[in-house]
């Protein structure tokens, strides 16, 4: 019921930054919170960052200083702001969102992005 859609990866330079984007739609009630995971090659997918409707952050300590997670309320987006990047962040980044969607009643939803490739050349 709520589809995510991503957008802003591609390939840059070590100390290069790029930025992610991701909007929600759908029979949306309210969000709780919008976040990035990301999973490289051989690896479990891990937490990057996560920002609640109350604005409240948390970040990976592999990120923190480097990257911003914002997000716009009115246009169920959220952003990811990759700066300083280095090699070890390469992988599918993924946009997460949960809350609370509105069919014939409300209900909590969980829903995940198709992935966005990051890929950071040394």
């Amino acid at each position: 019921q709520v589809q995510l859609v991503e957008s802003g990866g591609g390939l840059v330079q070590a100390g290069g930054s790029l930025r992610l984007s991701c909007a929600a739609s759908g029979s949306i009630f309210s969000i709780n919170a919008m976040g990035w995971y990301r999973q490289a090659p051989g690896k479990q997918r891990e937490l990057v960052a996560v920002v609640t409707s109350g604005d409240s952050t948390n970040y990976a300590d592999s990120v923190k200083g480097r990257f911003t997670i914002s997000r716009d309320n009115a246009k169920n987006t959220v952003y990811l702001q990759m700066n300083s990047l280095k090699p070890e962040d390469t992988a599918v980044y993924y946009c997460n969102a949960r809350g609370v969607v509105v069919i014939t009643a409300l209900r909590d939803f969980e829903s995940w992005g198709h992935g966005t490739q990051v890929t950071v050349s040394s």
